[in-house]
């Protein structure tokens, strides 16, 4: 790529021990907000989940992953993510992940619809996981997480995952749900 894809710092995944404790923390003395919370099946095992956020356009800037070892040698940041601009440029990143230069410094790519979004997962040449994505015009609850086929052009991924979101529970469009989430802040 000649120019550098237009891309902003969203939000962080982190591994804790006590997840309890690591929610009353960040609401009661930083004022975040529960935004979802839930259990989701991973190749690992069983991950719980909390989603927070201080911005009612953000379904979470942060999430606390159960997980985290008592003595963890492992980095305990779960992921950084990065929304982009366009679904062409989340293809375009993709497909440097698997056919571009550095794709040998990559490794787990993995192209995921949460129904709110659409991710690309990719570790970094230290193994941190990062997360590629772009925001859906709806809202489904989370945790949620299938695969999809970037061999779809965009208007055939598009119209896949509509129908795909609107089979999920929780589904309306983004706006309803950001509504709501200002007036649960107390924005409104």
């Amino acid at each position: 790529m000649s120019q550098a894809p237009t891309i902003s710092f969203s939000h962080i995944g982190i591994y804790v021990r006590d997840i309890a404790r690591m929610e009353a923390f960040y609401t009661r003395f930083l004022g975040f907000t529960v935004t979802d919370r839930g259990d989701l099946d991973t190749p690992r095992g069983k991950v719980g989940l909390v989603f927070l956020s201080r911005d009612p356009n953000e379904h979470h800037q942060i999430v606390l992953a159960t997980g985290r070892p008592e003595d963890s040698g492992f980095n305990t940041v779960n992921q950084m993510s990065f929304r982009v601009d366009s679904l062409d440029t989340l293809r375009t990143l993709y497909n440097g992940m698997v056919d571009g230069d550095l794709c040998g410094e990559m490794s787990e790519v993995s192209p995921a619809c949460h129904g709110n979004a659409l991710s690309v997962y990719v570790r970094d040449p230290e193994g941190n996981r990062l997360e590629l994505f772009i925001d859906t015009p709806w809202y489904v609850n989370q945790p949620m997480r299938v695969p999809f086929d970037f061999s779809l052009d965009n208007a055939a991924l598009w119209t896949w995952a509509e129908r795909h979101a609107r089979a999920l529970p929780g589904f309306r469009p983004r706006a309803e749900w950001v509504r709501e989430m200002t007036q649960k802040m107390g924005l409104a």
